[in-house]
């Protein structure tokens, strides 16, 4: 199924923005275009964010000629509030997409828009509540009567954690805000959310903020998913391939060389601040290699856990065009196909 209207585009925006948004990345950096240079092929990547250092890897493979090696011409193409790039992709736009997290590609599943995940870029999600030491918070039982500040389209996530430990939604005080921090300093909530790797944001809470992360209690979502309509997957698997091997080889890059790295993202990027980038990016490569890519290679991903979500967002009514099947959700093609390219490490 095409995406044509732009009123389907604003609905796909819309109720994505209500699993997902409270997950986005929150980093604005401009857009980059370059010419496409001869005998190569295309790949845009459209991001469903302003793109930020979770491109860490794909930034190190183009400017160190991986992707040149692959004979593609990679470009990035920012996402925003009001940039739906689930439509734009399901198009024909653009050839891939990455979303911040897993439940995006759920609902467009469930819609009848044929994408598909074929790589993850994060084994676990970064999401995570933080508290401060005079009133912790290390465990979903420790919410119950406290305030939880938290963005109004991200109450579902919290709405999962709670289902999860059998806890009632009447037990916790839920206090919507922004992407500020502070609400927590100033004793207006008991903890707040956001990813971990966000560093900046991060950053006044102190050293002895206390971190509780969603995916440790049980919700398991992935982040930054790789995902392509079926028919590009059809018509342009051999590419695609070539993207995860040069990714991959980006991103190992990245684990290995982490300040040389950041710098290379710098030369992108030259308006953020080097100290943040590379604190954030040493703690977000934690997430992206884990005993999971040291068994399976970068990228991996675990049906079952796209199955868990599913079940859990069913539960929680959140398709309102029915759950999908876990086979129109994401395909294992292109892993399979770059099995022995991949990087095997954690």
């Amino acid at each position: 199924m095409a995406i044509t209207s732009s009123a389907t585009r604003r609905h796909v925006l819309r109720t994505g923005a209500v699993l997902t948004a409270g997950l986005a990345c929150p980093l604005i950096l401009p857009a980059r275009t370059f010419a496409q240079p001869a005998g190569t092929q295309a790949i845009n990547m459209q991001l469903g964010w302003l793109a930020n250092n979770n491109q860490l890897g794909e930034i190190v493979a183009k400017r160190l000629g991986y992707f040149e090696e692959e004979r593609i011409n990679f470009t990035i193409q920012p996402g925003g509030p009001s940039i739906d790039g689930v439509a734009i992709v399901a198009s024909g736009r653009y050839e891939i997409g990455q979303v911040s997290s897993s439940p995006s590609l759920l609902l467009a599943a469930s819609q009848g828009i044929p994408v598909k995940c074929f790589a993850v870029g994060a084994q676990q999600h970064p999401y995570s509540f933080f508290s401060l030491p005079a009133k912790p918070i290390k465990s979903p039982q420790d919410m119950v009567g406290k305030k939880v500040g938290i963005q109004a389209t991200g109450r579902v996530l919290l709405s999962a954690l709670l289902r999860r430990h059998k806890i009632a939604e009447s037990d916790v005080k839920v206090v919507v805000i922004g992407a500020d921090m502070s609400p927590l300093l100033t004793g207006q909530v008991d903890c707040v959310t956001g990813w971990e790797t966000n560093r900046t944001a991060l950053k006044p809470l102190g050293p002895d903020m206390i971190t509780m992360r969603l995916w440790d209690h049980g919700v398991r979502l992935y982040a930054m998913p790789y995902y392509a309509t079926t028919k590009t997957l059809e018509a342009k698997g051999p590419l695609l391939a070539g993207f995860l091997r040069a990714a991959g080889r980006g991103w190992q890059y990245a684990h290995d060389n982490l300040e040389k790295a950041v710098d290379l993202f710098m030369q992108e990027y030259p308006d953020l601040v080097r100290d943040d980038e590379l604190t954030a990016s040493k703690i977000l490569l934690s997430y992206i290699f884990t005993d999971k890519t040291r068994e399976n290679g970068w990228g991996c991903f675990d049906a079952a856990v796209w199955q868990e979500q599913i079940d859990l967002y069913a539960a929680l009514s959140q398709f309102s065009a029915g759950p999908p099947a876990v086979t129109t959700v994401m395909t294992t093609a292109l892993l399979d196909a770059t099995r022995d390219k991949r990087p095997k490490i954690g």
